[in-house]
């Protein structure tokens, strides 16, 4: 019963440790809610570097809520959306915006995913066409090995089971 109670009493300050530790990463509030409706706003344009497929607004990573906190105190200095995004790509590079913009460093962003799709389905349709010829495909035998076959079958001894 001892042990019982001292496991039960062991969970209870794990659970309790971790609901602090979840507490200490929520991020900070603006005390304004339009500084923090526009810090919600800049952190949809920006992707969150660690998880690469949310925003850093969506996203509760620590690098994500260091930008946040980073464009908090940029807007509080009187910095423009701009020149907060300007600031990101300058650090980060164009890929830390969500929708990076169409030139020559980023082509591979947007054209990237089409063409490795266009070639799994050109080696889908390869496989797919080979596997076809190969199962139409008749062996070609010559006459003398077609004798030769059915010689060898009439000789195969029954197999009994």
């Amino acid at each position: 019963m001892k042990h019982l109670l001292r496991l039960a009493l062991v969970l209870l300050a794990v659970a309790c440790a971790m609901l602090a530790a979840r507490a200490a990463d929520a991020p900070d509030v603006a005390e304004d809610p339009a500084l923090e409706k526009r810090v919600n706003d800049i952190g949809l344009e920006l992707r969150c570097l660690v998880c690469q497929n949310q925003t850093i607004a969506d996203s509760h990573a620590g690098l994500a809520i260091d930008l946040k906190n980073q464009i908090r105190e940029q807007l509080k200095t009187g910095k423009t959306d701009r020149q907060i995004l300007d600031f990101m790509v300058e650090r980060y590079g164009d890929f830390v915006l969500y929708k990076p913009p169409m030139k020559a460093t980023t082509i591979l962003l947007w054209v990237g995913p089409f063409a490795l799709m266009a070639i799994g389905l050109g080696v889908a349709a390869l496989i797919v066409r080979r596997r076809r010829s190969a199962a139409h495909a008749t062996p070609h035998l010559t006459e003398e090995q077609r004798r030769q076959a059915a010689r060898l079958l009439a000789d195969e001894p029954e197999i009994r089971s």
